[in-house]
């Protein structure tokens, strides 16, 4: 593993400028991930997950969306700045993203093979000639990778031909077809069945360990992140919460919007419907002050309303940012 991280967002600001006003989204996040590291990024869905990440490719619309405050290193590279063809490289040789919906990712008027094929040629080439036929062979792993059976047909289809399921692992196919530093996934098993999720899963963790291939998974399932992650961040409202080993973060929760996480888990055991967290997201053209989530909080404090809270240290690898554990803990 590298001395300093992969990637590195710090301080991260987002607002879209709409109709009504203006959308404070993301609210300062700070996100760290290092080579060959297993991430999860868990939270309700509307929290900023997909908005984060799409901020690391800058792929957000600009307008409405503007960054206003932040910094995004990759390999000690500030993304924020880089001009278009640093870009490109970092697009094609350093990160992929698995977008949720496979419907809008892949054009409709071209085949899976004439996508899948571009995607490999642009990861691979590093500035020189590739042949068709390696690029063809390339494609036909991929799409054996993720457990897509008949290949060779599949690459003449067009997404349409498709089911959902089968479009899904094809958008993963193209993330994994190149040599990618940091694979991006978010909501990866969406439109899949059980026992499709579980191979790409394990295909996802087969990169980590014979590539050194960092992941990040977005997910509102929390077994999912207790099976595959290294580390979890939490995230509430645009802003992170609390972060740990993935060990550390199942056995001891400590943020109250975490605690209510993991009440949220339905039970195998049954036991009646599982426990929900009362209130919503907070209206992100006018978010409360101080903590986003002390509206929602049974244990809301007077400063809580009034004040951000810190990153609080309470082990070598435990995270928060409550004020419930400004005694116990080091502020970071």
């Amino acid at each position: 593993m590298s001395v300093g991280p992969l990637l590195d967002i710090k301080d991260l600001y987002v607002h879209f400028h709409v109709f009504g006003g203006t959308l404070k989204v993301l609210d300062g996040v700070n996100f760290t991930v290092y080579s060959g590291e297993k991430v999860g990024l868990v939270g309700e869905t509307g929290c900023g997950k997909t908005t984060t990440m799409k901020a690391v490719l800058r792929v957000l619309p600009m307008p409405p969306a503007r960054i206003p405050g932040g910094e995004i290193y990759f390999k000690g590279r500030d993304i924020l700045k880089m001009g278009a063809e640093e870009l490109g490289r970092v697009r094609g040789e350093g990160i992929s993203m698995v977008f949720q919906d496979p419907t809008a990712a892949l054009n409709p008027v071209f085949t899976i093979g004439q996508q899948l094929g571009a995607v490999v040629r642009y990861s691979l080439a590093g500035g020189k000639r590739i042949s068709r036929k390696e690029i063809h062979q390339r494609a036909v792993v991929a799409l054996k990778e993720v457990a897509l059976p008949d290949a060779e047909r599949l690459l003449k289809n067009y997404p349409f031909q498709l089911s959902g399921g089968m479009r899904q692992r094809v958008c993963i196919a193209m993330a994994v077809a190149g040599s990618r530093e940091l694979i991006v996934a978010d909501e990866p098993g969406t439109s899949l069945d059980v026992s499709i999720q579980d191979q790409i899963l394990r295909l996802l963790r087969r990169l980590v360990e014979e590539k050194n291939t960092s992941v990040i998974l977005i997910t509102h399932t929390l077994g999912v992140v207790r099976e595959i992650a290294d580390r979890v961040y939490v995230m509430y409202a645009g802003k992170m919460v609390e972060v740990a080993t993935t060990e550390e973060l199942f056995s001891r929760p400590l943020h109250p919007y975490t605690l209510g996480l993991m009440k949220a888990v339905p039970k195998l055991t049954g036991g009646g419907i599982a426990d929900g967290i009362p209130g919503r997201i907070p209206d992100y053209l006018d978010p409360p002050g101080g903590c986003r989530f002390h509206p929602r909080c049974d244990q809301a404090m007077g400063v809580c309303s009034q004040e951000k809270p810190w990153f609080y240290r309470v082990s070598d690898d435990h995270e928060v940012a409550c004020f419930l554990y400004r005694e116990g803990g080091k502020e970071k």
